[in-house]
C-alpha cells in the first residue's frame, strides 16, 4: 500500500511559507546537530585532559621515569591538542548554524581559564574612538565613567640587523702621526656574527634539536640567506671558545663526593653506514641532602660502549658513583683502586622496573584489548612493587632535608622495610625456577644487595639514579631530529654545548640568554675570573627574565 502524499498548495504565498518552514526545520536540524558535535567535542577534550593529569600526578606519585611512560605522556599531550582544536572548531561551527536557528540556543563550551598576561610585557593602547554625542538624545556633555580593557597577545616578528662597529682614523697635526682606536675584541676570531647570533645558533642546534640545515631554510624565508656550510663554520668556533668554561664545570662536577652517571646510544656516521656511539653524563646535584654546591652535568662522548671509557672519565676521581648495573663499571668499584674506592649505589629505579614489567596490569589489558598475546602478570612482582614504592614514600617526605635528618629517618623506618624486603626476595627465590623472569628480577637486587643498602648509612646518597636519566632526556629528543651526528668531532662537539645548556638548565638558567651573554664579554674577560661566567654566578635567572 503507498502512502499518501501531501498535495502541494497552488497559491505562491503558500509555497513560500511552506519552503521557509521546511529551511527552519532544517537549520534547526544542522544547529542542533552541530551542538551535539561541539558538546561531544568538548566533552572529548575535558576527559583527555583529566586522563593526562591523572597520568602525570601518577608519575609524580611514584616517580618512574621509564621511556615507555615518557612516550605515553607525550602521546596523550598530543592528543589533547587535537581534542581541542576539535572542540574550538565544532564550537565555532556550532555558533554559526545558531546563528541561523534562532530558535536553538547556541552550546557553550566551558573553556579552561586563562592566566593573566606576564606584568613584565610591553603594553601597547588603542584607544577606540568615543561617540562626539549621546547616540539616544543627540546630547553632547558626556561624562567618562570608567572603561573596559581587553587585552590581546601579539607578537613582533624576529629583527634582523647589521651592526657597523666603525674606528675612525685621525692624523696629528704636529708630528703626523696616524692614531686609530683598537679593534674590538670578538668571540670568533674575524667573525662576522654576532653574540646573540651565535648564542641563537647553538642553543637552536642543541637545546632545541634543530639541525643547522633547517635553521639555515628559516634564515633564507626571512631574507637573510646563509649557507649551512657558513653556519657549520660559527658554531665550531663559538664552541672553542667556550671550551675554558667547559673545562671549569668539569673540574667542578668532578670535585663532588657523589656523581650519577648514565649514558645513551648516539648514531654517528661512519664509511658506508652508521655506527653507534654513546653520550655519557655525570651529574653532581648535591639539593637532595641540602648541600650548597650549585649542579651541574657534564657529558662525555666515545665511539662505542667499552668500559674503559668510564674508567678514563673518572681515572682521577673517588666517592659514591650512582648507576645501573653496567658491567663496564666493575673495574671502578675494585677493592685497592688508585687513587681511591668508589662505592657503588644501586638504583631502585632500575630495580623497580624489572619488576613492574612483570605486574603491569594495565598494559596487559591494552595488549588484550588489541587482541595482543598478554604475558602473565605475577601477584609477587606485583608485591615486590608494592614493597619497593613503601621506600619511595619514606623517601619523599625527607627529600632537600639535611644528611643527618635523612640518615636518622632511614634508620628508623628504611632499615626494617630493607630487612624485610631481604627476606621476603630470598623466600621468593627459593620457590622459583632459575631461568624465570621473577628470579632473573630478583637477583638484580639481591647479588647487588650491598650497592642498594648503601642507602640507609650515607644520607647524600639518593634511591634511584634519575638525576643522570633526566640529563640525559635531551639526547633522545634530538635524535628525532638531527638523527645521527656526523663524525666523532661532531659527537665531542654535542658533549660540550650539551653540558653548557643542561647545566644552565639545572641552575634555572635560561641558556640562550647566558650564551648571550657569555659570548659577548668572554673574549676580554680576565682568564683568572672565567668562573664569574659560570651559570650558578650568573645574575638572570628564570624568574626574572623579561
Amino acid at each position: 500500500m503507498e502512502a499518501a502524499l501531501t498535495p502541494l498548495p497552488d497559491d505562491v504565498a503558500a509555497l513560500k511559507a511552506l519552503l521557509a518552514a521546511a529551511t527552519r526545520r532544517a537549520d534547526d536540524a544542522e544547529a542542533r546537530l552541530a551542538n551535539a558535535q561541539a558538546r561531544e567535542s568538548a566533552t572529548e577534550a575535558v576527559i583527555a585532559h583529566l586522563k593526562l593529569q591523572i597520568a602525570k600526578l601518577k608519575r609524580e606519585q611514584y616517580g618512574t621515569s621509564a621511556e615507555r611512560t615518557r612516550r605515553l605522556l607525550e602521546q596523550m599531550e598530543l592528543q589533547l591538542e587535537d581534542l581541542e582544536t576539535d572542540a574550538a572548531e565544532d564550537d565555532l561551527a556550532a555558533e554559526v548554524a545558531s546563528a541561523k536557528a534562532p530558535s536553538v540556543t547556541a552550546f557553550e563550551r566551558k573553556r579552561p581559564s586563562r592566566k593573566p598576561f606576564p606584568d613584565h610585557l610591553p603594553r601597547e593602547r588603542v584607544v577606540i574612538p568615543a561617540p562626539c554625542a549621546c547616540p539616544a538624545c543627540g546630547g553632547e556633555r558626556l561624562s567618562k565613567l570608567g572603561e573596559d580593557v581587553t587585552e590581546t597577545l601579539e607578537v613582533i616578528p624576529r629583527s634582523w640587523k647589521v651592526v657597523q662597529t666603525v674606528r675612525e682614523r685621525f692624523s696629528c697635526r704636529d708630528c703626523e702621526t696616524i692614531t686609530q682606536p683598537p679593534a674590538p675584541f670578538h668571540v670568533v676570531p674575524r667573525g662576522w656574527a654576532g653574540p646573540s647570533f651565535l648564542a641563537m645558533l647553538l642553543f637552536e642546534k642543541y637545546g632545541q634539536h634543530q639541525p643547522l640545515n633547517r635553521q639555515a631554510e628559516r634564515f633564507a624565508r626571512e631574507g637573510v640567506p646563509l649557507s649551512t656550510s657558513t653556519l657549520a663554520g660559527q658554531v665550531g668556533a663559538a664552541t672553542f671558545a667556550l671550551m675554558p668554561l667547559y673545562r671549569l664545570i668539569e673540574a667542578h662536577v668532578l670535585a663532588a663526593k657523589r656523581l650519577h652517571g648514565d649514558d645513551t646510544t648516539v648514531p654517528v656516521m661512519a664509511k658506508g653506514k652508521t655506527d653507534t656511539a654513546r653520550l655519557w653524563t655525570y651529574v653532581r646535584d648535591d639539593r637532595p641532602f641540602a648541600g650548597s654546591d650549585p649542579p651541574a652535568a657534564l657529558f662525555r662522548y666515545s665511539r662505542d660502549r667499552r668500559g674503559e671509557h668510564p674508567r678514563a672519565h673518572l681515572s682521577s676521581w673517588s666517592g659514591i658513583l650512582q648507576a645501573d648495573a653496567y658491567g663496564g663499571y666493575s673495574e671502578l668499584y675494585a677493592e685497592g683502586r688508585q687513587p681511591g674506592p668508589i662505592l657503588e649505589a644501586g638504583c631502585f629505579a632500575h630495580a623497580r622496573r624489572k619488576f613492574f614489567e612483570l605486574a603491569d596490569v594495565a598494559a596487559a589489558a591494552r595488549r588484550r584489548s588489541r587482541n595482543e598475546r598478554t604475558g602473565m602478570i605475577y601477584p609477587i612482582a606485583l608485591e615486590a612493587v608494592q614493597r619497593i614504592d613503601a621506600l619511595f614514600d619514606i623517601e619523599r617526605g625527607i627529600n632537600g632535608s639535611s644528611v643527618t635528618e635523612r640518615h636518622a629517618v632511614r634508620q628508623e623506618l628504611s632499615a626494617p622495610l630493607m630487612a624485610e624486603l631481604h627476606s621476603w626476595l630470598t623466600d621468593q627465590l627459593a620457590r622459583l625456577s632459575r631461568n624465570h623472569d621473577l628470579a632473573k628480577a630478583i637477583n638484580y637486587m639481591l647479588r647487588r644487595w650491598d650497592a642498594f643498602v648503601r642507602f640507609l648509612d650515607d644520607g647524600r646518597i639518593c634511591l634511584t639514579n634519575n638525576a643522570a636519566e633526566r640529563a640525559l632526556r635531551c639526547v633522545p629528543l634530538g635524535r628525532k631530529a638531527w638523527l645521527f651526528c656526523g663524525s666523532d668531532r661532531g659527537g665531542q662537539r654535542a658533549a660540550v654545548l650539551y653540558t653548557l645548556i643542561q647545566t644552565a638548565r639545572l641552575n634555572d638558567v635560561d641558556p640562550h640568554a647566558w650564551l648571550a651573554d657569555v659570548l659577548a664579554r668572554i673574549a676580554d674577560h680576565p682568564a683568572a675570573k672565567l668562573d664569574e661566567l659560570l651559570p650558578w654566578n650568573w645574575p638572570v635567572k628564570f624568574s626574572a627574565l623579561p
